[in-house]
């Protein structure tokens, strides 16, 4: 995270009241000596929804159906106040800002009882020069939040906006009115943390850093210090001398050591401009394909030769780029990392919490941290959200994840023609913009969420009749920011993009595609103006679909999965945990339920209770992304990446996520530590048709080594095994061999059987599939014995008697992490699994609960 110098935190405990609108003169309720003894406490960064659960004051909103009931909090108007001490040095001429990293959303804002400015947008920061205003000892800080309907109940409604007509003139988290996986909850309050910076003389007001060139011999680094004089007019007249200002640019390595530097450098316009260059670099990788090597880069600013402000950030030097043709011309879109291409690995990031703002910093580290144990290499941060904190590009920074970041715009028409709206806009990409490029993580700029895909969609239903409204903002207004404040990352205007010889802009030829033709029942492929279809049967729905899908980019794609059991029971009040119960369907926002039915019909059967129905979700989720993983990993010649929709959930539902609300994951998070891994042992395969044998290997290295099929009975006999030599280059796929079934099955039934892929010679995890899907597959009853180590925290499972199918491990704990979890055991077999809490250390290991689909403990 980058720091300044001289800068005061005001973040903390505040004071929150709230009143009618109009009920109170604002400068009353704003005077610097109001008596708010008696008002509710908040903690900033947070909410008032957060501050008023902590108080007691309405109900958790995400047990039962609380979140209706805490409704009436969006049409009041709130009110936050603090105090605190300042010390002004009389002798030298102090410049202060109060910055706000976040304000949700309209405030106006008052310094000791003056009005120093307002604000009309979430998704950014804030500074107000209140030089004039502070002073030394005791001060006071109110803002004021207006509910959000006095700024929109005037505005002109679109044919177009998702789940709520009234968010398009409102820049704030779309999520806030509902998605099709969380419940409307409109937070106000102050949402990021609050500082007052005092500077003398000058500030280092932006800084860009941006690596040219990079070799293993050399990386070029070109450094830009935007700097801001801040002495009063009256000053500088008074002087009589202009300020020479100077800048010392270093580069230092993890031990403090200066690998580049340049001292005075000038600063000439208001700019310092240099070029370093690092001899021997540590380049800064993905974690599956190198370390992510951080420098920390310094910047120290001189007035007169008096040091006057600081800036310090970690810094990776790395070059990226996109590269939309391959060797041979062909289209493609492929992420090219330090020159060495990658192949994307990953899910859709939606905010780790609706209470946007009360979100620790703890969750975002863990939330990361499972996206590198499940071998991830890139996050998208959806449109629908906000641009994410600090912490988590941090921490994406730190581990090794890349970063596509969508600007905030998703699923309906803007007003473009709208001066002030488009004005807000643009300090919106342009702070943004600043903020985010020295990222390393950051990989794309991309402009919009399917909306130039559904406006097509739209208009050829006859559900928008309007022009394209917004269309500017993505193919004018940021591209314009993007030129003058960041060319050292590509852009993408929307997602999906791109089209072909007459097909829409979710052409699996040109560009990113998002695959809704599984779980939505979208029919494709489908021309440009053809009204859309959509195919709800248990053909339309399936996940076998993925296999007709050769996207150059998987972008999205997934299907629902059950939140795990505790996640659940602690959410629902007594008597409501049972397949079809009013608080399960609550659970699930998405407009069709029939949609998950109909899949798990096809694959597994429908569940006849909540025991069947937490399995068989999660059965068919995990398997139905392995399917279309997999797929999209063997077609790599043309595949460049598959992120799914989507990694996380903001409150406790059923949805597409692999990790849900508790931070527990679901069996296709432990699923993809295979389908994810860098190097892949594949099947495919279907009825009636050979198995073909494939290694992809995702690495800069060379595979050598031998592929094993082996072929078990369902009662744990070994029918079949057989070898086959092994040789993949770097970055590659390939088929080692095709076996009829006849030959594996040896007599036996499809249904009868389970294959294993192991590599010898070579790592790669061991990957397990049946032959026939599980509605299909009579399992025998298995016997689970369970061995607990309370001292090292593990669990030893051993099955017997016949296969055990998705052995599960529970214990009723949040953010528990199991070394692994819902995998298949052989009957002799035994698999330990260790557990871990990033706090606890020791877990309630007697309340553990271990099943399979078809056995249990005994």
């Amino acid at each position: 995270m980058k720091t300044y110098s001289s800068s005061q935190d005001l973040s903390g405990q505040w004071m929150i009241q709230h009143f009618e609108v109009g009920e109170k003169r604002a400068m009353d309720v704003a005077a610097a000596a109001l008596d708010d003894r008696f008002w509710i406490g908040a903690e900033v960064p947070g909410d008032v929804h957060a501050a008023l659960v902590e108080r007691s004051i309405i109900d958790p909103p995400y047990y039962g159906h609380n979140d209706a009931k805490s409704r009436w909090i969006e049409q009041k108007e709130w009110w936050y106040r603090t105090t605190f001490n300042l010390v002004r040095d009389a002798e030298t001429e102090e410049h202060f800002e109060l910055v706000f990293e976040g304000l949700d959303t309209f405030a106006t804002i008052y310094v000791n009882g003056h009005e120093v400015g307002k604000t009309a947008n979430m998704l950014m920061s804030h500074a107000f020069d209140v030089t004039s205003l502070v002073r030394s000892g005791w001060n006071a800080i109110a803002v004021k939040f207006d509910p959000l309907h006095l700024h929109h109940q005037d505005k002109e409604t679109f044919d177009w906006s998702s789940y709520t007509k009234e968010r398009p003139w409102l820049r704030k988290a779309a999520m806030n009115f509902g998605w099709d996986w969380g419940p409307r909850m409109v937070t106000v309050g102050i949402w990021g943390t609050v500082r007052l910076e005092k500077r003398t003389i000058a500030k280092l007001e932006n800084m860009y850093a941006r690596t040219e060139s990079v070799s293993s011999e050399l990386a070029v680094l070109h450094v830009t210090a935007d700097v801001k004089s801040v002495l009063s007019y009256r000053n500088r007249q008074k002087r009589e001398q202009a300020v020479v200002a100077t800048c010392n640019v270093r580069l230092l390595d993890r031990s403090g050591h200066e690998v580049a530097g340049v001292t005075e450098l000038p600063v000439e316009g208001g700019i310092a401009d240099t070029t370093l260059n690092v001899t021997s670099p540590q380049l800064w990788w993905t974690h599956d394909l190198g370390e992510p090597y951080l420098y920390t880069l310094e910047v120290t600013l001189f007035a007169d030769g008096v040091e006057v402000d600081r800036y310090s950030e970690p810094y990776g030097l790395r070059t990226i780029e996109l590269a939309l043709h391959n060797e041979r011309g062909e289209d493609a879109f492929t992420f090219i990392l330090n020159g060495v291409k990658v192949y994307a690995k990953g899910a859709n990031w939606i905010p780790a919490d609706h209470l946007i703002g009360a979100i620790p910093n703890s969750r975002y580290r863990e939330l990361v941290e499972l996206s590198v144990e499940g071998h991830m290499n890139m996050l998208r941060v959806w449109a629908g959200g906000i641009y994410e904190k600090d912490v988590f590009y941090d921490e994406c920074d730190r581990q090794g994840v890349l970063v596509w970041q969508d600007f905030a715009f998703a699923n309906a028409l803007f007003p473009d023609f709208n001066r002030d709206f488009m004005d807000n806009v643009r300090q919106e990409v342009e702070n943004n913009v600043l903020r985010l490029r020295n990222r390393a993580s950051l990989a794309l700029w991309c402009g919009n969420n399917e909306i130039d895909w559904l406006y097509d969609m739209k208009s050829a239903s006859g559900d928008i009749t309007s022009p394209f409204y917004g269309e500017q903002i993505y193919h004018e207004l940021i591209p314009e920011v993007l030129e003058r404040l960041d060319l050292s990352r590509p852009y993408w205007p929307s997602s999906p993009f791109g089209d072909s010889n007459g097909q829409d802009a979710n052409d699996p030829d040109v560009g990113d595609r998002h695959n809704w033709q599984v779980w939505h029942g979208s029919v494709y492929p489908r021309k440009h103006g053809e009204p859309p279809l959509l195919d709800y049967s248990i053909e339309g729905v399936t996940f076998k679909n993925y296999k007709k899908d050769h996207a150059l980019f998987s972008s999205e794609f997934g299907m629902h999965a059950s939140a795990n059991r505790y996640t659940l029971e602690k959410n629902m009040p007594a008597g409501q945990f049972y397949w079809g119960s009013p608080e399960m369907a609550y659970r699930n926002k998405d407009t069709n339920h029939q949609k998950g039915i109909l899949l798990m019909e096809g694959y597994t059967g429908i569940p006849q209770d909540i025991e069947e129905y937490m399995n068989y979700s999660m059965l068919t989720q995990a398997e139905g992304l392995r399917y279309g993983i997999e797929h999209f990993r063997r077609i790599n010649h043309r595949n460049s990446g598959a992120l799914v929709w989507q990694l996380n959930d903001s409150w406790p539902g059923t949805s597409w996520s692999m990790i849900d609300y508790e931070l527990l994951p679901k069996a296709s998070f432990y699923y993809g530590k295979i389908f994810l891994h860098p190097v892949l042992l594949s099947l495919e395969h279907e009825p009636g048709e050979p198995l073909a044998l494939w290694v992809v290997n995702d690495t800069r290295d060379v595979l050598k080594g031998e592929l094993r099929l082996n072929v078990y009975a369902l009662d744990g006999e070994k029918i079949y095994s057989s070898s086959r030599a092994v040789e993949v280059t770097s970055q590659s796929s390939r088929c080692i061999v095709e076996l009829t079934e006849v030959e594996v099955l040896q007599g036996r039934r499809a249904e009868e059987v389970m294959v294993e892929l192991v590599s010898e010679g070579f790592a790669a995890p061991s990957n397990r599939y049946f032959l026939r899907d599980p509605k299909d597959v009579t399992l025998p009853e298995s016997q689970l014995s369970v061995h607990v180590n309370e001292e090292e925290q593990s669990v030893t499972v051993t099955a017997s008697g016949g296969i055990a199918r998705l052995v599960k491990l529970e214990l009723p704990l949040g953010r528990v992490r199991f070394s692994d979890n819902y995998f298949d055991l052989l009957p002799g077999e035994s698999r330990t699994v260790r557990l871990l809490h990033p706090e606890q250390t020791s877990l309630p290991l007697t309340e553990l609960r271990v099943s399979a689909m078809n056995g249990r403990e005994g």
